[in-house]
């Protein structure tokens, strides 16, 4: 069984959530760019943050993980700068 850890909601099996899709960086939000963004889903090979929603209680908040082990490294409710990339110490 794979658990992932709810930030409000603690770990859970992960059949209580739902991808929303890659975290995507606001300034590319453009008209230009829109279809490309819906229908061409980047596939790099190392870690992605992603969108996922905890479906019992509703809780939206951002995983990071690895799409070369499937890992999930780590879980956060969104932030104001929640489109940048973290830098770790």
């Amino acid at each position: 069984m794979k658990i992932m850890t709810c930030p409000v909601n603690g770990p859970r099996n992960i059949s209580e959530f739902q991808w929303l899709g890659p975290v995507h960086d606001a300034s590319e939000a453009t008209d230009e760019n829109l279809i490309t963004r819906l229908f061409h889903a980047p596939n790099p090979m190392g870690v992605l943050r992603e969108w996922w929603r905890h479906t019992p209680s509703s809780t939206v908040f951002i995983a990071e993980r690895n799409l070369i082990t499937d890992e999930i490294l780590r879980t956060y409710l969104q932030r104001p700068d929640a489109d940048k990339p973290q830098m770790n110490p």
